[in-house]
């Protein structure tokens, strides 16, 4: 996520708006636009640094330069659910840089004691909380913790969890759940109770249930990750992409109980979107080859299955392409948008002699067919937009637009070549105010 070359630092003070519900518009902010998009700009040649490029979202140009950079070469992005709040993760210093939109001004810079690929801002505080499996707690003999960030004061509560890789919030940001690699349990944190600077109830024998339970439960294998709806979660269990023994599954977790009510077997898991009563749950199962009529060089494949909560029923299951899949995103108009990572690349976009394919697929929900976009790369980062019918795709360090009523890239005066000419690696896009 770090790459390539300069860029002038387009636009975090060009790039915030917006302050909760009811769909506040920037046009009083310094900005001055109503429909803002960031896109993180990452570059690894010093002494020229990256930022936060601000995209004008009505027409897909940038839009202006600003003096404001989190971080040399910020990668992804998140945003708190009311869009107040956006962290960028600089991978060159693994520090969490945030931004308070409404204000366009900086919130604060937390260094991480390590790596991380997981944050979540789960509420409009400018608090959050980021899984690093590498931070050491009390000496070498244990490692990982979920990191509370305090923005405004640039300090951190460590809250030790064992190989902690993945951290999901219910919408209070009152309960955590923590995926560890390598691990067919799930870690429940309750992060007020928490005790700074450290706290290891996790680490302690036994946990301290005020602040650590660790469910442990024999459906589950490898889970990974977790959408959450209300007061239950479902839990992705990875399952055999993931070395587990079972095959992969949706958990459904009651928060309350703290307990897995039933499972429902899938082809693969590792990323999901729900919307309405329907789950879409993607992956790559192991040795799964690619069917005959995608008439494609790859030879494997991931599948995407359609999960009927209403019947807890698979209600379809397509082949998409293989990787890790770690990116999903619905447009208005019923294109699902599916990415991955690590895929298998066919031909050369640069030089399309042939079949070219990387880690983009578009599902269409009306007629269940898919599109597998001419590009190649990984997929960091997925936009869609409620007033256009484009979705802005971060893949191969390219920000591209696509088309939505015909799944190509756009085509205009402003982009010519269906790409936002961004200057370095583009590792993630967010739209930051209300479209």
């Amino acid at each position: 996520m770090k790459n390539r070359i300069l860029v002038l630092v387009v636009g975090l003070c060009a790039s915030l708006s917006f302050i909760c519900c009811g769909g506040y518009r920037s046009g009083g902010a310094h900005s001055g636009l109503p429909h803002r998009v960031l896109a993180s700009q990452g570059v690894n040649a010093t002494p020229i640094f990256g930022g936060l490029v601000m995209v004008n979202g009505d027409n897909d140009t940038i839009a202006r330069v600003s003096s404001l950079d989190p971080g040399t070469s910020p990668g992804f992005m998140v945003a708190s659910p009311t869009r107040n709040v956006v962290a960028a993760y600089d991978s060159s210093s693994t520090s969490v840089d945030a931004v308070d939109t409404a204000r366009e001004s900086p919130l604060g810079t937390v260094k991480l004691p390590g790596p991380t690929t997981s944050i979540v801002v789960p509420t409009a505080n400018a608090t959050g909380f980021a899984a690093v499996p590498t931070a050491t707690i009390n000496g070498p003999a244990f490692q990982g913790a979920v990191e509370a960030l305090n923005f405004p004061a640039g300090s951190l509560t460590t809250i030790a969890v064992s190989n902690a890789q993945t951290v999901v919030s219910n919408s209070l940001g009152t309960q955590l759940l923590v995926f560890s690699a390598d691990s067919d349990n799930v870690t429940v944190l309750f992060p007020s109770a928490a005790i700074p600077p450290v706290d290891t109830s996790c680490y302690d024998n036994p946990a301290n249930p005020a602040v650590c339970v660790i469910v442990q439960d024999a459906r589950l294998s490898r889970p990974v990750n977790a959408i959450v709806n209300g007061t239950t979660a479902y839990i992705l269990n990875c399952g055999f992409e993931c070395g587990g023994t079972l095959p992969a599954s949706v958990a459904v977790f009651d928060l309350g109980s703290l307990a897995i009510t039933q499972t429902v077997t899938l082809d693969a898991a590792t990323m999901a979107l729900l919307n309405g009563s329907t789950l879409y749950v993607v992956g790559t199962p192991l040795a799964n080859p690619c069917p005959a009529s995608q008439n494609t060089a790859a030879t494997t494949c991931g599948m995407l299955d359609v999960l009927d909560l209403t019947s807890m029923q698979v209600t379809a299951s397509t082949p998409i392409t293989d990787g890790y899949h770690d990116r999903m995103d619905l447009t208005t108009n019923g294109q699902l948008f599916i990415g991955s990572r690590n895929c298998t690349n066919i031909g050369n976009v640069n030089n399309p002699s042939g079949e070219v394919r990387g880690c983009l697929t578009i599902y269409k929900i009306a007629d269940g067919s898919v599109v597998f976009p001419p590009d190649n790369g990984d997929v960091t980062g997925l936009q869609s937009f409620t007033t256009r019918n484009v979705e802005y795709v971060a893949e191969g360090g390219q920000l591209r637009v696509y088309d939505t009523t015909k799944d190509i890239l756009l085509i205009n005066d402003f982009v010519p070549l269906g790409t936002i000419d961004i200057v370095g690696y583009v590792g993630d896009v967010k739209a930051i105010d209300f479209f």
